[in-house]
């Protein structure tokens, strides 16, 4: 059963991209028409491709790894922040940080340096400096907050990256590119899809758009989490079931070597 339907994605106004003038021509496939010089997108497809990108969203967060979500645009900070949040996975709402990926050393050592503030700052060690270096370290700590603070657990790469307008966050998408990492994607028809390697055509400027997309996505990854989480409770119970399977195989071996001996040392009749 496909997660999202057509009814669903017309009403939210995913079929709506740009204009003819503004499409690029690698996105043909996904179009339907054209209506009063607007491209109208097949919703047909983008059903079929939601799919087609949850059950592989699925399948990364059921391994336990993080997917970045990326949405700097206004129409979509909030909601990406929002559902991003709800199944604990990291994101980037603000400008993004070049070298986020390919750099990724050095924005690690951004975010140590903004735990580290928090750290001293707790300590009482900030207590004893001048109201300005106070205030120019409260500063430096609230960039670091605005910028980093959604990916401050992100302890290593993610494994993948969905991204909402891959046009204007072509930065990301091309870091991504260059360390092989997977890029799912909502495609509106003035962009590229062929950096794309899991493409979501429809319109990437509504935000009712956004969030029916984001919600098929999140559940997915909700429910990969979820089997991720009763697949160790079923590993944890079968172990500890063998150990205690175990411990009275021993036992068991314990009590017949105990009766040997009492065997052994019992006197003969006469």
């Amino acid at each position: 059963m496909s997660r999202t339907n057509f009814d669903t994605l017309l009403e939210a106004g995913s079929h709506f991209g740009h204009l003819k003038r503004k499409w690029n021509p690698a996105m043909a496939p996904y179009i339907f028409m054209e209506k009063n010089g607007i491209h109208i997108i097949d919703l047909h497809k983008t059903v079929v491709k939601i799919d087609e990108a949850a059950e592989a969203l699925k399948n990364i967060a059921k391994s336990g790894r993080k997917i970045l979500f990326v949405a700097t645009k206004k129409q979509a900070k909030t909601v990406v922040a929002e559902k991003a949040t709800s199944i604990n996975m990291p994101y980037v709402i603000e400008r993004w940080p070049g070298g986020m990926l390919t750099n990724f050393a050095t924005i690690r050592k951004a975010v140590k340096k903004m735990a580290n503030i928090d750290k001293l700052t707790a300590d009482g060690t900030y207590a004893n400096l001048s109201k300005r270096e106070a205030l120019q370290i409260s500063r430096q700590r609230a960039k670091l907050e605005k910028n980093l603070g959604s990916v401050a657990d992100l302890t290593r790469l993610p494994a993948a990256l969905f991204v909402v307008d891959v046009l204007k966050e072509q930065i990301a998408v091309r870091e991504a590119n260059r360390l092989g990492i997977p890029v799912f994607g909502i495609v509106d028809t003035n962009s590229n899809p062929d950096n794309v390697d899991f493409v979501i055509p429809a319109n990437d400027d509504a935000s009712k758009s956004i969030e029916v997309i984001l919600d098929a996505c999140c559940e997915a990854i909700a429910e990969g989490i979820e089997e991720r989480k009763a697949e160790r409770v079923d590993t944890e119970a079968a172990e500890e079931k063998a150990e205690r399977g175990g411990r009275k195989s021993a036992r068991v071996e314990d009590e017949a070597e105990a009766e040997e001996a009492e065997e052994a040392e019992a006197p003969e009749e006469a």
